[in-house]
């Protein structure tokens, strides 16, 4: 890597990533890092400032994982050589005009697939025991009768149930072996999905939201999966099902889900994305009693971010040396990279 050098000096990195443990120091001697981790600053980069920090810093190696870089800001920054995206959605990062522009985009998919699945189960676990309200009913001096609770809170054993998992990913797949643990039985929708986990079916999507207790959404938002569980949809669901998602808010409806809920159509809802971050306080789900609302946590674990260094980490090694990053990890493969990659197929 050469135009972000300068004459007989090393590469510039900017990391806006936050990185665990020691992660930068296997950086040093190769690369001068400048480290400013959106966990410790509190903000994101207006991307007008980014590009002139680029720029000024003759930036070769960006490592960032929710900041947004616009096509203005590969336009600006000329010495910009490669983006490491440290999550898989690739959504807040102009692909095209990193390609136009010679510069390799990675990202790191499944690098968070435990914390996700498991923070999915949890609120299954949630809704089906009915575990906030159960707190709610402590902290707030309604357990006057004894056995009142025994009544009034009964929840569900999950073992039995079905849970439908729309979207096979790294995180569907590992929810899956999760459910299949503590005996649910297990459907899934996924058109691009190879062979499904074992113990899991593949069906059609209107089956799966007519068959579910459980519907667990971990599909990506994209022009296709934008509004794919509509109003229609949800009206397949049993009145006594539950539906969950990690995944973009935009997938859902959200009239139709607010509708649903408010009629008792289904049973209750747990959620982690919405439309803004944070959620607009006027929002019609904080009015609702049936739904478990976090605030975009699932991906969020001390181990999720050590997998975020160690794979990050990782993709710059091999550019750093000459070398193309994994396949699975190559966003825009047809880029012509501003400097030499020695093994395509590396």
């Amino acid at each position: 890597m050469t135009r972000g050098t300068e004459e007989g000096g090393r590469p510039r990195a900017l990391v806006l990533a936050p990185f665990a443990g020691r992660g930068l120091e296997r950086l040093d001697g190769r690369l001068d890092v400048d480290y400013e981790s959106w966990m410790d600053s509190g903000r994101l980069h207006d991307p007008g400032d980014l590009a002139a920090k680029l720029n000024d810093r003759r930036v070769s190696i960006l490592v960032m994982e929710i900041d947004f870089v616009f096509g203005d800001v590969f336009e600006a920054a000329p010495h910009l050589e490669f983006v490491g995206i440290c999550r898989a959605a690739v959504n807040h990062v102009d692909v095209e005009a990193a390609t136009a522009n010679g510069v390799v985009v990675v990202n790191t998919p499944g690098r968070n697939a435990q914390a996700v699945a498991e923070h999915a189960l949890g609120l299954i676990l949630a809704l089906a025991r009915r575990i906030p309200e159960g707190h709610g009913y402590v902290v707030g001096g309604r357990w006057v009768n004894p056995v009142a609770p025994y009544v009034e809170l009964r929840g569900l054993e999950l073992a039995g149930r079905t849970l439908g998992i729309v979207g096979l990913g790294a995180a569907g797949r590992r929810l899956a072996d999760m459910a299949g643990a503590i005996d649910m039985a297990c459907v899934a929708h996924d058109p691009y999905a190879g062979s499904p986990p074992p113990g899991v079916r593949l069906v059609d999507l209107d089956e799966l939201m007519a068959r579910s207790d459980f519907v667990s959404v971990h599909a990506p938002l994209t022009s296709e999966t934008g509004g794919l569980i509509d109003s229609r949809r949800l009206a397949l669901m049993k009145p006594t099902a539950y539906l969950v998602n990690l995944s973009g808010a935009g997938i859902v409806d959200r009239d139709g889900l607010v509708g649903a809920l408010e009629t008792r159509a289904i049973a209750g809802a747990a959620l982690d994305v919405f439309e803004t971050q944070p959620i607009a306080p006027d929002h019609p789900l904080l009015a609702l009693d049936n739904v478990i609302l976090t605030p975009h946590v699932g991906a969020s674990s001390i181990q999720a971010m050590q997998d975020v260094t160690d794979g990050g980490l990782a993709n710059a090694a091999a550019v750093l040396s000459g070398r193309w990053p994994p396949r699975q990890n190559l966003v825009n493969p047809e880029v012509v990279p501003r400097f030499s990659l020695a093994h395509p197929d590396g």
